[in-house]
């Protein structure tokens, strides 16, 4: 077998249109998305994916601004910088760029957020909706995964998903996610026993460890759709993913590369969020329909 790729670049681009497209209903409206980006230091790979947000969100049509602290602002600078943003009626989403640097307290800074405006979907209340299934903002690169299955016709009702890594940022939301669409899941992490036992029972799996090519080919059976979260760098600089690539294409019937699978999707799951925000925020409709949601489609 020889796996079908799935493109993130082209599954990406269709939503930024449909966010492009719901933005300028909103701003015909009054109602202009606006986000606002917190950056904290000056990490040259955070400025690189801030500036490519940034420019994301400009081509979409929001307003959009990015606030730059120094390396070490106190707690409670970073803190007033929030409150400053939930104060704003232009400001719909805030991202606080993460990691922060040692010394500053990421939780504080997330239950800081109002919640309304809380488009990385981590704030308790966020977490809290999605776990009961009620509607709020949901994190992006689980929304994402899930965007790209239902764009590539993979079904997860009745299906046995796998997902290795159990962040908040991806392992844990994405199990939930999956859950709403009545897949049976299994949250695997890198102290489960016999780990590729349990990989090889996925219909799907969603590899989100961190562990270059750590899932192996033989662990796959054949026929399965495979996420692959993963992004990391070797010490010859190429980016590879959690799943070694080329053996798991030999089996998959779906894969996503790395680079190229599940990134560009975090950024458009980001847009469709702010843009969502807006809405709420303003009590309008939302037109067109955006993903992002636990509806089954």
């Amino acid at each position: 077998m020889s796996a079908s790729i799935i493109d993130g670049k082209a599954t990406a681009a269709a939503v930024r249109t449909l966010v492009r497209e719901a933005a300028t209903r909103l701003a015909a409206r009054g109602a202009r998305p606006g986000l606002s980006v917190v950056l904290v230091g000056e990490d040259p790979a955070s400025q690189v994916y801030v500036r490519n947000k940034d420019r994301a969100a400009t081509e979409a049509g929001f307003e959009v601004r990015t606030q730059k602290l120094p390396a070490s602002p106190s707690q409670a600078e970073l803190e007033r910088v929030v409150e400053g943003l939930n104060a704003d009626p232009d400001v719909h989403g805030i991202l606080v760029h993460l990691p922060l640097p040692k010394g500053l307290d990421a939780g504080r800074i997330v239950r800081a957020l109002d919640p309304r405006k809380d488009v990385d979907g981590l704030h308790p209340e966020n977490v809290a909706a999605l776990i009961m299934g009620t509607p709020g903002l949901y994190p992006c690169t689980p929304a994402g995964c899930i965007e790209l299955c239902d764009r590539h016709g993979v079904k997860l009702e009745g299906q046995r998903v796998v997902v290795i890594g159990r962040s908040m940022l991806v392992g844990k939301p994405v199990s939930l996610m999956a859950l709403a669409r009545n897949a049976t899941v299994t949250l695997a992490h890198s102290r489960t026993r016999d780990l590729a036992a349990v990989v090889r029972e996925a219909d799907v799996l969603i590899a989100a460890v961190g562990v270059p090519r750590l899932v192996r080919g033989p662990w796959l059976k054949d026929g399965v759709v495979v996420l692959d979260v993963g992004m990391n760098r070797l010490p010859d600089g190429k980016l590879v993913g959690d799943v070694a690539f080329e053996e798991a294409a030999e089996r998959a019937a779906w894969i996503t590369p790395v680079p190229g699978g599940v990134g560009p999707m975090t950024i458009a799951m980001l847009l469709a969020n702010t843009a969502r925000a807006c809405a709420l925020q303003r009590n309008l409709p939302l037109e067109p329909a955006l993903p992002g949601t636990l509806l089954a489609r």
